[in-house]
């Protein structure tokens, strides 16, 4: 049984790729973490701005470019609304969140940092969240500072302070949610910590923003970034949301068009944020499908979002913990929307194909967090993770599956 929306049907409704009369048609899709489904009302917005309303942005005076700059900067705007920033002067368009922290490191970090200054991330991060940090350590003597796990798959809270207390580390950088076991991080508390030990502050929100309400300004971060495609819209669009005091004190992080006031030979000058970080044309039917995506969430309301994903969580953590040789990675002491687990006997990836042949989609591997894999001693997990169309029996088809996995690799008795 699932939670019901009054007055609608269940969510897998809008979602053309689950129709029963489709080619995917009885999928249970588990792995909205790597990318999540599109709902209907996304793929037309996309569709429809294609078809109908495409032009160029910011540079044409015919009323087809000027209703796509104001759809354009519309979104913008509806973004600053979605986070509570303060200003849609904050909030920068990037590919996604990748771009989105590579842009902090190659600009914030060239600019604000020297050598022996620090950089403090935790154990629990993607890899988009280290390797920026390790690039600036190895061409610019910048120290890279990790804060530990603790024993129950959470920070290690005491390590973190630790870190900070020598007063070297001018950026903390950590994620919200761990990508890899869904452990959600006592970010408000460490983002506090952070700043009162002088550190500028970056959170990667890439699993909490399709999951629950993120308000930057509560929060406290400097930074904040998240990708489009994850919250139900297209691929290839994110945010980087930045303080504007401090995306002021930032360079470009590209160069080109539409992102400079005067250009001569002798000098250019740039624009302000945000439009100095957007150079070239950018993807405008991306950024159209982003704002129909957060329309969407909206509809839904977050209070039965959250609802249903705590029903979710509960049913799946039940099924999953009843099968014999699967082991749950622990997520500190609260997990969000990812199940990660290995099964006896079975690696994660013959896991994954053999779930495949039950209509069952999860991802296995190191999800790009190798590191927090090590940790636990593991080189792959198989990860099921949740999105707000999935319902209670796509996780009892997935203990199914799995259940039928350890039987295809239970060895044979002699007869």
């Amino acid at each position: 049984m699932s939670l019901t929306l009054s007055n609608r049907p269940h969510p897998k409704a809008d979602f053309p790729i689950f129709d029963p009369a489709g080619p995917n048609a009885g999928i249970a899709y588990l792995d909205s973490g790597a990318s999540a489904q599109k709902p209907k009302s996304v793929i037309e917005a996309v569709s429809a701005f294609y078809a109908t309303g495409y032009a160029n942005i910011h540079r044409g005076v015919y009323k087809l470019s000027a209703n796509a700059t104001d759809a354009y900067e519309g979104v913008r705007a509806q973004v600053a609304r979605f986070i509570n920033a303060a200003s849609d002067q904050e909030i920068i368009f990037v590919r996604g969140a990748t771009e989105g922290l590579n842009l902090i490191a190659a600009t914030w970090g060239r600019a604000h940092l020297k050598a022996g200054d620090a950089v403090l991330i935790s154990a629990l991060e993607h890899h988009a969240n280290i390797i920026p940090w390790q690039i600036l350590r190895d061409q610019m003597g910048v120290e890279l500072r990790i804060a530990g796990l603790a024993a129950d798959g959470g920070i290690d809270r005491a390590d973190f302070t630790a870190k900070l207390a020598d007063g070297k580390v001018k950026l903390a950088s950590f994620t919200h949610i761990a990508n890899a076991t869904g452990a959600v991080l006592p970010v408000a508390d460490l983002i506090a910590e952070a700043k009162a030990a002088g550190a500028i502050v970056s959170v990667d929100g890439c699993q909490a923003v399709p999951h629950r309400p993120v308000d930057v300004q509560a929060l406290g971060c400097d930074f904040y970034t998240f990708s489009g495609h994850k919250i139900y819209g297209p691929t290839g669009i994110g945010i980087l949301y930045g303080r504007l005091p401090v995306l002021e004190t930032m360079p470009p992080y590209q160069t080109g068009g539409d992102m400079v006031a005067t250009v001569r030979f002798e000098a250019t000058e740039f624009l302000d944020p945000p439009q100095r970080f957007e150079a070239g044309t950018p993807d405008i039917a991306g950024v159209i499908g982003l704002g129909a995506a957060i329309d969407y969430i909206q509809s839904l309301g977050w209070a039965w979002i959250e609802a249903h994903e705590k029903s979710l969580l509960a049913h799946g953590t039940a099924v999953l913990s009843k099968i014999p040789g699967l082991t749950l990675l622990p997520a500190g002491s609260e997990r969000s929307g990812i199940f990660s687990f290995t099964v006896e006997g079975v690696h994660p990836h013959d896991l994954g194909t053999i779930l495949d042949h039950h209509n069952v989609a999860i991802r296995a591997g190191s999800h790009c967090a190798q590191p927090l894999l090590n940790e636990f001693g593991l080189t792959a997990t198989a990860r099921a993770s949740l999105g707000l169309y999935n319902e209670t029996e796509d996780l009892d088809r997935l203990a199914e599956a799995v259940m039928a996995a350890q039987r295809m690799f239970a060895p044979k008795q002699r007869a």
